[in-house]
């Protein structure tokens, strides 16, 4: 079960990599405990899935993800984790690369990849972006944000292309006013 609630926890850090990968890849404690609560947990020996449902919270050190269900699918004889599907209003925090929300999330342990589509928007301090799907490679640490085109139709006509706003820090060379 400890490889399963790993795998749950990769689904939820995967997005806050695409936000920040060095700071969470250096501070997210990937072997903390993993807690997770639901109003529900139903497994299913025969379709080989575990499926939380009702206000699921997944929390393993600092880095916490919310969704209105999980559910993960295994494989073989040994019931490896294969994909896990997190669905409906999935928002993962970290102190450290800020939140990701979106409408679904997907993490393909094989492919090593995580897809978020819907409403993604990623926020840091001041820092916006938004777009659809945003696809994490966790092997090489890249990650892709789309701007949620639909097919046959210009990216400015249905308003899919990628944005984001970026407020620079205060410079420290900026002129101070005296006090009079």
């Amino acid at each position: 079960m400890k490889g399963v609630l790993f795998a749950l926890v990769l689904l939820s850090a995967a997005p806050a990599l695409a936000a920040a990968p060095s700071s969470v890849m250096g501070k997210h404690d990937s072997n903390a405990p993993i807690n997770i609560s639901a109003d529900k947990f139903v497994a299913d020996s025969n379709s080989k899935t575990g499926t939380w449902t009702g206000n699921v919270i997944v929390i393993q050190g600092d880095m916490r993800m919310r969704a209105n269900s999980v559910r993960l699918n295994v494989v073989g004889k040994e019931n490896k984790p294969d994909k896990i599907f997190a669905n409906g209003g999935v928002v993962v925090d970290s102190p450290n690369s800020g939140t990701v929300t979106g409408d679904n999330g997907v993490y393909d342990v094989v492919a090593r990849t995580v897809t978020m589509t819907g409403k993604v928007v990623l926020t840091k301090d001041k820092d916006v972006m938004r777009g659809s799907p945003l696809t994490v490679n966790l092997e090489t640490g890249v990650a892709t944000l789309g701007g949620n085109k639909s097919p046959g139709v210009s990216a400015s006509q249905n308003g899919g292309r990628v944005q984001g706003i970026f407020t620079p820090p205060p410079s420290s060379n900026a002129p101070q006013q005296s006090p009079n």
